[in-house]
């Protein structure tokens, strides 16, 4: 059977989107949520992405002429109110990435919708800006979590995988995610014990990613490049990401955009292609009819 392929402006014949989470400290104050421990190590870690990552970051997108969605957990953006004017400064898409970067199956249907209006809060007193994206932490949702965006006005989630390019789910655009290029699951390492295997090589990564995008493109592949500030800001995975970004950015088949644009796109040449629901209750539905079979 033949498979629709995803329009792309111009007749281009992929796109690619550069995503950064912004997460910081996020993650260690949602973990901590009890009470915080009197240890520096970790915590100085996370501070090396607002500190340097994130500039050393910014300034190679300069140099390569790309712009950027970084999505940012509100208090981030409390603890560091020159961040996001400077993102805007720069012409990067900022989008809502959680308060605490609360874990999806750590907290209640409320809870989030509290955790989301603070952040729409935050991200308009601190630029004068609604933002127009969400990505979960840990890119999880819920269909209820979808309808909280919607209802707030947001335009697109970008924290799933269904297709490798974007499509509607639950009536909202997904601009997708992929867990083989996203940097933590490479080069995250905390330390103290807890890690499993040491980071990888960034020559390694490289080639990696630079195989899946060309792979990709025979697709129409969305290729969705993820970072943190935290672990992609150090000297050898800035040079790496220049490197794969170059490579990418002077193709002339390739559309690359931020994911507030290419969510637009989606809306204006590809709405009602690539629908699909939450599909629960069916499967729901069919779980207890095995049970009762």
């Amino acid at each position: 059977m033949d498979r629709p392929r995803y329009i792309w402006p111009e007749g281009k014949r992929s796109a690619a989107c550069f995503s950064v989470d912004v997460d910081a400290e996020a993650p260690y104050l949602w973990a901590h949520r009890a009470g915080l421990p009197p240890h520096l190590g970790q915590l100085e870690q996370r501070h090396f992405g607002p500190r340097e990552g994130i500039w050393r970051i910014l300034d190679m997108l300069d140099r390569v002429g790309i712009k950027g969605s970084f999505y940012v957990p509100s208090v981030v953006a409390e603890l560091h109110p020159e961040l996001l004017p400077a993102l805007c400064e720069r012409g990067h898409e900022i989008g809502l990435h959680g308060h605490l970067h609360e874990l999806v199956a750590e907290i209640t249907d409320d809870q989030f919708q509290l955790a989301l209006d603070r952040s729409l809060d935050v991200f308009k007193a601190q630029t004068g800006m609604v933002p127009c994206g969400f990505r979960s932490p840990a890119w999880e949702m819920t269909p209820a979590m979808i309808t909280a965006l919607k209802s707030r006005g947001l335009r697109y989630d970008s924290s799933l995988m269904g297709y490798d390019h974007p499509y509607e789910i639950g009536g909202l655009v997904q601009v997708p995610v992929q867990w083989q290029i996203d940097d933590a699951i490479y080069f995250k390492f905390q330390g103290g014990g807890a890690d499993r295997w040491p980071p990888e090589p960034a020559r390694a990564v490289e080639a990696g990613w630079r195989d899946e995008f060309e792979a990709g493109r025979d697709f129409g592949q969305l290729f969705t490049i993820t970072v943190h500030p935290w672990v992609s800001g150090r000297a050898q995975r800035v040079a790496m990401l220049e490197r794969v970004l170059t490579h990418i950015a002077v193709q002339d088949d390739v559309w690359f955009a931020t994911a507030s644009r290419i969510a637009e796109w989606h809306l204006t040449a590809n709405a009602g292609r690539f629908v699909v629901e939450t599909g629960l209750d069916t499967l729901a539905a069919r779980l207890d009819q095995g049970a009762r079979a």
